[in-house]
């Protein structure tokens, strides 16, 4: 019944095969969607030769830089696909940054410099492409972007990346809200902690690895694929009347109190 053929998806925050984009864009592959890639570009372009030959089994129609700090890269990355496709029917945002030093210590103790630019990478980023793929979802479409329960609760060494995702699962409500009468739908996907690039930054990732995997109701973590799958049930006609909405896969972490 999922079935994605015929629609363009366009997967952002690939760096390798541990991303939780990589794992969400083999499943919209799966499920028949075209795909599209951006990449993070470098002075020497070694991202751009990991990420490209990473994704080349997808065969992806797209492949293009977007540095999301650089306005006019994402404007260029989205004409591209108004060029290559005509229209867009899903966009998948997961991109997060924070300085190392504030993703320890005190918290009281974040820079302004950190602040800001956690929050333009991590937050402002979605508004940012939601705006510049609106006009391509002519026939509606999905946003998905990808949260961590550190946005709602304290949660050891995550400091000024939980005021991120705060912002972003606010902007996901309101984002939903401004875009329902087209037909665009906007979730979130609260994936339980994930050995990955970015989580590497993060002091104690597998002690929190470990401990989800004793506290969960599942008695483990998730894996990439898994987000993956609900990626795709969000970004199919099975989920049109989920919006707004931040989804746990977490193997059932959040609801323990203890």
């Amino acid at each position: 019944m999922l079935d994605l053929t015929g629609k363009n998806a366009i997967v952002t925050g690939i760096a390798n095969n541990r991303s939780i984009a990589w794992g969400i864009a083999q499943q919209l592959h799966q499920a028949g969607a075209n795909i599209g890639v951006t990449y993070l570009p470098d002075d020497k372009g070694r991202f751009e030769k990991k990420v490209s030959e990473l994704v080349e089994p997808l065969n992806p129609k797209i492949f293009v830089p977007c540095n999301v700090e650089d306005d006019a890269q994402v404007e260029s990355a989205f004409q591209e696909v108004q060029k290559t496709w005509g229209k867009l029917d899903i966009l998948i945002h997961c991109l997060a940054f924070a300085q190392k030093e504030d993703l320890s210590g005190d918290f009281s103790a974040t820079s302004r410099a950190g602040f800001a630019q956690a929050l333009s990478i991590s937050t402002y980023s979605l508004t940012k492409l939601a705006a510049v793929a609106k006009p391509l979802m002519t026939e509606g479409g999905s946003i998905i972007t990808l949260s961590y329960l550190g946005g709602v609760k304290v949660i050891p060494n995550y400091n000024v990346m939980g005021i991120a995702k705060a912002g972003l699962e606010m902007s996901v409500r309101y984002l939903a809200a401004e875009l329902g009468p087209q037909n665009i739908r906007v979730n979130a996907i609260s994936a339980g902690p994930i050995r990955t690039l970015a989580s590497s930054a993060v002091g104690g990732i597998l002690d929190m690895i470990h401990h989800v995997e004793e506290v969960a109701p599942l008695r483990r973590t998730v894996t990439q694929l898994e987000v993956g799958n609900t990626a795709a049930f969000l970004s199919s006609d099975l989920a049109s009347g989920i919006t707004g909405q931040v989804i746990y896969v977490d193997a059932g972490y959040e609801i323990m109190g203890m």
